[in-house]
């Protein structure tokens, strides 16, 4: 086979997080007096890591550094309360993860939720498979886009970047998976359309997650 690992984001990809974000975002802004925001809309807050969901679910009046740090804390704080509420696996990530499995295509994850959100997310809601790297953001390293996390999880794995297919669901994975020379696959139903994963870099748009096993 011509890919022999793929890196999943985690938020929108392989989990449907949406619901609970939201409500930690809009807890979070509640507190501060702000205005929340619908579900939907949410969907763009989210993809390039806590303070930027801080200051795009912020007015336009409010955007000073100080505040977006407060915000995100306090998101971060919400988070903590309400991350599993109703967070699960997309309809399909289980079979794709099964049959990955069972061909010997080595999985791992690469998130910009914080490092340890990312590993107790994954280690309770995905028990079942084996991930060799979970990588969520870290003070250490830059956040997707930037493509050093992507490089060094394979170096890790002893894998070449031109052997992974990346699934993302948004512009800021597939310029990830480009810039690192991994091969950009577009999740249609995670947060974001297809007009952006393709603008973002896509070459392949897939609808359900099982189809990207036609790519191995």
């Amino acid at each position: 086979m011509k890919y022999k690992a793929v890196l999943f984001d985690l938020d929108g990809t392989l989990l449907n997080t949406l619901k609970d974000i939201a409500t930690s975002m809009n807890h979070a802004l509640s507190r501060l007096g702000f205005p929340q925001h619908k579900l939907e809309a949410c969907k763009y807050f989210i993809g390039s890591g806590r303070e930027a969901m801080a200051l795009r679910a912020l007015p336009d009046s409010h955007r000073d550094p100080a505040t977006v740090v407060k915000l995100a804390n306090l998101i971060f704080e919400e988070y903590g309360k309400h991350w599993a509420d109703s967070t699960h696996p997309y309809d399909g990530i289980p079979a794709l993860l099964d049959s990955l499995t069972a061909r010997g295509i080595k999985m791992v994850i690469l998130s910009n939720k914080p490092h340890d959100s990312t590993e107790m997310t994954v280690s309770r809601l995905l028990p079942k498979w084996s991930f060799e790297v979970v990588m969520g953001a870290q003070p250490s390293l830059p956040a997707k886009p930037d493509p050093t996390s992507a490089f060094q999880i394979a170096r890790r794995i002893g894998v070449r970047p031109e052997e992974f297919l990346f699934l993302g669901d948004s512009d800021t994975d597939m310029e990830t998976a480009t810039a690192a020379g991994m091969y950009p696959v577009g999740a249609l139903w995670g947060f974001r359309t297809g007009d952006e994963l393709l603008a973002g870099g896509a070459k392949a748009l897939i609808e359900y997650p099982t189809h990207l096993l036609q790519l191995l």
